[in-house]
């Protein structure tokens, strides 16, 4: 039912329910009480009639068991010329024992019947009317007339002390009081049926309004949601082009470094070799005089350091091929070239690293363990230098601790500390993180952080 109403409408269609069979509850239940209300109206007012003209004429009860002619014959005029016998249709006298003594049926005096409910609550004393529908044996007279009355008994009591001696029993045709039940129950129905439908066109308005306030707040809502995700898919696409910024700039940066080692190789380096090949010359033409000669050498020998410092910077520049090699031959070889420079053997923990990474990743932890090795080797003094590699998730983690001096990471500065920059910077531009933990006297521990998964786009 859901998937066709909205809750505006399942709400009013719960409502309706609901107030309809309130409605029905009520209204039977109002029928109920009107028809009983008016039994008890027309029991009270033959009660009256009673204890007015019928109790007097059974006063003789009181001294005899049985009621002499004369008191028959005035119940029998009682029945003819009084309102009360206008209204009526059989009438009968009971007395404790359940025998009747007075009935306009002759054949039913002085026979003793089952004292019914309604026959003992009158003998109690109380006033009690209902509808009968005549299956009672006493009731043959009235069962071949009549299909249904209304039955009133009434207790007959002793003028003097009140007791009950004897109990009065009147039938009456339950049409007159059938027509006024009707139209009761009717005007009831109308008030109800009319009650009914004012709850619920009020509960419906207010129902309304509020679908109506609460429609509006849904679409400002899947508009901000709207507008948020179009804000996340715009940062989204933001973060893909600084990742690929910044894997753009580590291969450039590369290549830059290798075209300087080129630049450096077959320039300055070629006429430093060419300078000292020249010198070489002049120094067999110059060789008469000593003076001459240990100039010739001390110049020749500072050529030699120069062109060996600008080699060993060209190929400290020069990246080797790691396109097709794999992430565990990257750092055998960032630590052979550490180990190449003269620095103690360094110990490696290589772990769950997988075959192959994007070339940039391979670059940055090049880089950054070569750097890492080198400042733990130049600031650390090469004590316990270990580094270790390792995959988790979708990203690859190193790090390279030593137990060297140590220092305060919040007071250095870039200027200072170029390497370290160098690193954060090769983390964050891949989308990584960087972290130095140090204290004075407590070592160093450099941690970098490199997401594996690529951009289609990169």
């Amino acid at each position: 039912m859901s998937r066709w109403l909205s809750f505006a409408g399942q709400f009013r269609l719960a409502v309706l329910t609901i107030l309809v069979v309130g409605m029905l509850i009520i209204g039977s239940w109002v029928g109920q009480e009107i028809e009983a209300s008016v039994v008890r109206h027309t029991a009270a007012v033959t009660a009256l009639y009673v204890d007015s003209i019928v109790t007097p004429q059974l006063q003789s009860l009181l001294r005899q068991p049985l009621l002499v002619q004369s008191d028959s014959a005035a119940l029998d005029r009682l029945l003819v010329r009084t309102s009360l016998g206008q209204r009526i249709v059989a009438f009968k006298v009971w007395v404790p024992e359940g025998t009747v003594l007075y009935s306009p049926d002759r054949a039913l005096i002085g026979r003793s019947f089952d004292i019914g409910d309604r026959l003992t609550r009158a003998l109690n004393g109380e006033v009690v009317a209902g509808f009968s529908d005549l299956r009672a044996p006493e009731n043959e007279y009235e069962r071949e007339r009549w299909s249904r009355l209304l039955e009133v008994y009434v207790p007959i009591r002793d003028e003097g002390g009140g007791r009950v001696f004897a109990v009065a029993e009147f039938y009456q045709l339950p049409d007159a009081l059938d027509r006024e039940v009707a139209a009761a129950r009717l005007r009831s129905w109308v008030v109800v049926v009319a009650a009914t439908g004012i709850m619920y066109a009020l509960l419906s308005g207010l129902v309304g309004s509020a679908n109506g306030t609460i429609a509006g707040q849904q679409a400002a809502l899947r508009q901000q949601v709207v507008e948020l995700s179009q804000l996340l898919e715009q940062n989204q696409h933001l973060h893909e082009r600084v990742r690929r910024a910044g894997e753009s700039t580590t291969t450039l940066n590369e290549r830059a470094l290798l075209r300087i080692s080129a630049d450096l190789h077959d320039g300055p380096a070629q006429d430093l070799a060419l300078a000292l090949l020249r010198l070489d010359q002049l120094e067999e033409r110059c060789a008469t005089g000593d003076l001459v000669g240990d100039d010739f050498a001390a110049v020749r020998e500072a050529m030699y350091e120069a062109l060996a410092e600008i080699r060993a910077i060209s190929t400290g520049l020069r990246l080797p091929e790691l396109t097709r090699v794999s992430l565990a031959e990257v750092v055998e070889r960032a630590v052979r070239d550490h180990e190449r420079r003269g620095n103690p053997p360094i110990e490696v923990e290589v772990a769950g690293l997988p075959a192959q990474a994007p070339v940039p990743v391979k670059i940055a932890v090049f880089r950054t363990l070569q750097e890492a090795l080198a400042n733990a080797s130049r600031h650390g003094g090469g004590l316990d230098v270990r580094a270790r590699i390792w995959a988790e998730a979708e990203g690859l983690c190193l790090q390279v601790s030593d137990r060297g001096p140590g220092f305060v990471p919040e007071g250095i500065s870039t200027a200072e500390h170029l390497g370290l920059a160098g690193m954060r910077e090769r983390a964050e531009l891949l989308g990584g993180s960087f972290q130095v933990e140090s204290a004075p006297g407590q070592g160093t521990t450099v941690r970098a952080a490199w997401p594996l998964t690529r951009s289609r786009a990169a």
